[in-house]
């Protein structure tokens, strides 16, 4: 954890992933802190620089000096976006109050937000029954130091009834969370000192309530929601549905409150869409590493034969699974008869296509060039889709070439993943083929006419 000061206020937080790649601001919600994202960090630091932070008054921050407010947050996490991100607006991710004041400040400071991921966002700030009639006792008593403390004291004796408060409000009846995580999260709601900023939160979110202009939201949004959620109702969903319908609503069946803990294979294969980042068991590629040539990869892809009709989130998907390769100045990459399960995109120089002719009175003949592959264009499809013999060889041109590839088994972890782009991959292979197929007989059949017809072509000399 490192310690910044803004406007006075001390703020720990949490800094993983590159130094060099694009942002992304974690917000977590009431009674929580930064350990709130331990599920999504490690899949999102391979893309952003993360920035999970501890609100004034939660995790290791210190109290602010004044009544905090949603929008008093929000301006806060605005001043650290600025001071981390100065020049590109940066990636906010929400959990439940901190979902609200990622809206509220998305609302005040558009341009400081290029996208959101809000899960379970309290966006009414109108909290369950359940959480009203039996935590918002407990929460107003806590106002009172001297009652905090008793409620603290009677929290280590049998008359514990944390866990009967918590665990059916926080979590789906099937959910599993592990007993580690369970801890921290119950040690965060029940932190001793906190029971002042608990309170005036609580009465925050009520003041806080977005309803009626989750329209004027503009930037791209996944709204993530536990079905089982009895501490922010699905009744703030519909509100999304209505009122917001550019928002990618996506509803996780058997998980509560905490989905990124509950269920988090599903919670990360949605963000995982939505983001572009690389399937769950994909190692990245050397060059996932480097953000910058990503971006530039995944830009590239726009222009080749099986970039069409894929949007950005699905091309920096798809360039985070490609091997860059370089090779020199007529070096083999793959020979015929040989078998393979990769695919080339020539990303620079020329891919040569070598055939061997057949032997002609036995007498074997040299190797013949059929045919070149420019920039963005395709080779190997067939090795990729089936374990069939290379059908001639693939040799890099008189400059170096480099070359994008594409494995069987990153193609396969895909398409199980992602059925939709699996299927626009193909669909986009399919044409790139039937095109080249299309213009090898259109050659046959030129070479074939003019054999009939005769005549040649003469330069005329000046």
């Amino acid at each position: 954890m490192a310690l910044y000061t803004i406007e006075d206020q001390t703020i720990y937080l949490e800094e993983t992933g590159p130094e060099n790649a694009p942002c992304a601001f974690l917000v977590h919600g009431w009674a929580s802190s930064s350990y709130t994202w331990k599920p999504l960090l490690p899949a999102l630091s391979r893309r952003y620089r993360c920035v999970a932070i501890d609100l004034p008054g939660f995790g290791q921050s210190p109290a602010p000096s004044h009544p905090p407010t949603i929008a008093g947050y929000a301006d806060l996490v605005a001043c650290l976006i600025e001071y981390f991100s100065p020049r590109q607006p940066v990636l906010l991710l929400g959990h439940s109050m901190g979902g609200q004041i990622g809206a509220t400040l998305a609302l005040r400071y558009p341009m400081l937000v290029e996208r959101m991921v809000l899960l379970n966002p309290a966006l009414s700030g109108r909290l369950s029954t359940r959480v009203n009639l039996l935590i918002g006792p407990h929460v107003l008593a806590e106002r009172f130091l001297p009652l905090e403390w008793l409620l603290h004291l009677l929290a280590k004796t049998p008359l514990d009834y944390t866990d009967y408060l918590l665990k059916p409000s926080n979590f789906a009846e099937r959910a599993r969370v592990s007993e580690e995580d369970y801890q921290r999260i119950r040690a965060d709601a029940r932190r001793p000192g906190q029971g002042r900023i608990r309170a005036a939160c609580f009465q925050a979110m009520r003041q806080g309530d977005l309803r009626g202009r989750l329209a004027a939201l503009e930037p791209p949004t996944l709204v993530i929601w536990g079905a089982e959620d009895d501490i922010v109702p699905l009744r703030d969903a519909g509100a999304v549905a209505a009122e917001w319908p550019a928002a990618d609503l996506r509803i996780i069946p058997n998980a509560g409150h905490w989905p990124q803990f509950e269920q988090p294979d599903a919670t990360l294969r949605h963000i995982a869409l939505f983001l572009g980042l690389p399937p769950a068991g994909v190692a990245p590629s050397a060059d996932a590493r480097d953000i910058a040539e990503l971006h530039a990869t995944a830009q590239f892809l726009n222009n080749s034969e099986i970039g069409g009709r894929l949007n950005e989130a699905q091309r920096m998907r798809i360039a985070s699974l490609l091997q860059r390769r370089v090779l020199m100045p007529r070096e083999r990459l793959t020979a015929a008869g040989a078998r393979g399960d990769e695919m080339y995109i020539v990303q620079d120089g020329l891919l040569e296509v070598w055939l061997e002719p057949v032997p002609v009175g036995g007498v074997r003949q040299p190797p013949v060039r059929i045919a070149f592959m420019q920039s963005g264009q395709v080779a190997g499809e067939l090795g990729l889709l089936e374990d069939v013999e290379r059908s001639a060889d693939l040799r890099a041109g008189d400059q170096p070439t480099v070359v994008l590839v594409l494995t069987r088994e990153a193609l396969n972890t895909l398409a199980e993943d992602d059925p939709a782009l699996g299927m626009r991959l193909m669909q986009n292979l399919a044409v790139s083929l039937g095109r080249r197929l299309r213009h090898q007989n259109w050659l046959a059949q030129r070479l074939e006419q003019r054999a009939w017809q005769g005549g040649s072509v003469t330069r005329l000399l000046e």
